[in-house]
């Protein structure tokens, strides 16, 4: 009687992320903006589209990247479209093979939204400050690509003009599209 065995594991190789990456995502969410003149508060949140949010980066290891990222929501402001985002400087970490964390404090940015841009009614362009923290994990992986399903906070204060400002705070639920 002869007896054989055969070891049937596959031998996968996986991709660790080197190099420069980039990443854009879209999805959904709610957005609660509130006005210092009163004009809009945080009593009526509404349902918003991310679209596009971009990230650009490099990896300093295996697990560590350093990331600028520009978050976005679309919402409506005295009967116009507006986009509330930034451009914020951050850290991404991989806690996991799949499954990363990522913050940063930087630039907030309240426009027009760029279709909907009126002369003398909607053309302002606000700055301040922000702060983000999102989480993500990479459902598919296959050599320097990556799909993920991600979930981000951003808040963040913009100045206007008179000694004004307008706060707002974001949550969304979105699709990632990475390259490495």
């Amino acid at each position: 009687m002869v007896v054989t065995a055969q070891n049937n594991s596959i031998n996968e190789t996986i991709f660790k992320p080197d190099g420069f990456m980039f990443e854009f995502s879209l999805g959904g969410g709610v957005i609660g903006v509130e006005d210092s003149q009163g004009i809009q508060t945080f009593d009526k949140s509404q349902g918003a589209l991310s679209f596009p949010e971009l990230k650009f980066g490099y990896m300093l290891n295996d697990n560590l990247a350093i990331t600028a990222s520009m978050p976005g929501m679309i919402y409506e402001f005295n009967n116009n479209d507006r986009h509330f985002g930034g451009f914020i400087p951050s850290i991404q970490y991989w806690v996991k093979d799949r499954w990363w964390i990522h913050g940063g404090v930087g630039l907030a940015i309240d426009s027009p939204a760029l279709y909907d841009i009126k002369d003398n009614v909607n053309d302002d362009w606000n700055f301040g400050c922000a702060v983000m923290a999102s989480t993500g994990y990479e459902f598919y992986k296959k050599k320097n690509f990556a799909l993920n399903v991600q979930s981000k906070v951003v808040m963040g204060r913009t100045f206007l003009d008179g000694d004004v400002h307008r706060d707002a705070v974001t949550f969304n639920i979105g699709l990632g599209f990475s390259w490495f």
